[in-house]
């Protein structure tokens, strides 16, 4: 069976950026480029260029230092914006150009005060001249999770016929449910002229905790680029997680789709820019939250320990987390216990554990975790030492 690439564009260095807090210097922007170049993935949004003098920096360095993967950066539909981010990506060996306008009509009547065509115009505008400078043009139809399905079909049609190379339809406000951002991909396949010269781009938002399965979605109706960010960092609630997306198509859509990206880099990606812009990451992130691998009810302890796939659909090795944890708490049973206390040298019989055991869960109901010097005194009172 033949597989459909998709491919992964990460805007953690740009949209990821802008969450309040999180600038990055120079330095560790080219940092982290590095690091999320080494996950595979197929572009990177470095900034834009034209926001500050740091930015332009940044993306002119990465464009010198990250030499196999696409650099892109991001403008507004404005001459000098374009003119900036051609010369910051000068020195790429993939150059990309990301321009847009606004389509939905709270932007044309609100934030540009103006018409559909002239939207129109300067979209057509915009790509054409940045087509000047690099083949690969990217355009953005912001707030297309609000327009005007028709409207935005003409957009689209235009831009392409500019020469637009990718068409991303974001959905800006993370505004629409699943179905409704699928139903916007098909409209736009079925309704839009030469739609197969693009590639279809999903941009969503998390407002209402639907980035990814809007994502997945568009990947359904035809979408192949995906835009994320690692952690799923972004503007207000964020955007796509980047590693969510991997990981859903590797083990829920491995039959049709694929990805470039080395998951197993995913847990050493995520905390490096946890770390960089100083966000920690929630303790029950899917994928790389400190908690995904973490088990603490007695319950799916046992069953985790009589086989990991009982409570575990991603081997932790998969996304280089190194092995399940294994939380001893006042939920915990006997198997957790003799299971951590195994893991630190101590084998114990049955009438041990039943003696240890009566003990931990006092202590449990005390604490809200039980670490392992926590066990080995509880242990040694009741005179039980380490075997190994």
């Amino acid at each position: 069976m033949n597989k459909d690439r998709v491919y992964i564009f990460d805007t953690t260095l740009r949209d990821g950026e802008q969450v309040p807090g999180c600038k990055l210097n120079v330095d560790e922007k080219v940092r982290l480029a590095k690091v999320i170049d080494s996950l595979g993935v197929d572009v990177i949004e470095a900034g834009f260029p034209i926001s500050s003098p740091g930015d332009f920096d940044a993306i002119k360095r990465i464009s010198k230092e990250v030499r196999s993967t696409t650099i892109c950066g991001l403008t507004r539909s404005i001459q000098k914006d374009i003119d900036v981010a051609a010369e910051a990506l000068k020195y790429a060996n993939f150059p990309r150009i990301h321009t847009g306008i606004g389509v939905s009509e709270s932007h044309i009547k609100y934030k540009f005060k103006t018409t559909k065509d002239k939207i129109i115009e300067r979209a057509v505008a915009a790509t054409k001249y940045a087509k000047k400078y690099v083949e690969d043009v990217e355009f953005y139809a912001e707030d297309a999770g609000r327009a005007d399905n028709a409207f935005l079909a003409k957009v689209i049609e235009e831009v392409i016929k500019a020469g637009a190379t990718v068409v991303n339809i974001p959905d800006t406000t993370g505004y629409c449910m699943p179905s409704e951002y699928q139903e916007k991909i098909n409209y736009l396949i079925n309704n839009v002229k030469h739609i197969d010269r693009a590639i279809i781009s999903a941009h969503c938002h998390n407002d209402l905790g639907m980035a990814t399965a809007n994502s997945i979605a568009a990947i359904k109706a035809g979408a192949r680029q995906i835009e994320c960010t690692l952690n799923g960092m972004g503007e207000r609630a964020g955007n796509t997680a980047l590693e969510e997306v991997v990981m859903i198509i590797k083990k829920r859509m491995k039959n049709q789709y694929f990805t470039n990206v080395d998951s197993t880099r995913l847990k050493a990606a995520s905390e490096a820019v946890s770390e960089a812009m100083a966000m920690p990451i929630q303790a029950n992130k899917a994928i790389v939250g400190g908690n995904a691998f973490g088990h603490s009810s007695g319950i799916h302890q046992d069953g985790v320990i009589k086989h990991r796939e009982t409570y575990e659909i991603i081997d932790p090795k998969e996304v280089g987390v190194s092995e399940s944890r294994i939380i001893l708490t006042a939920r915990s049973g006997r198997a957790a216990v003799a299971y951590r206390a195994r893991a630190i040298g101590y084998e114990l019989t049955k009438d041990n554990l039943d003696l240890a055991y009566s003990s931990f869960i006092k202590v449990a109901d005390e604490l809200k975790e039980v670490k392992d010097e926590d066990l080995v005194k509880i242990l040694e009172r009741q005179n039980i030492f380490q075997t190994v």
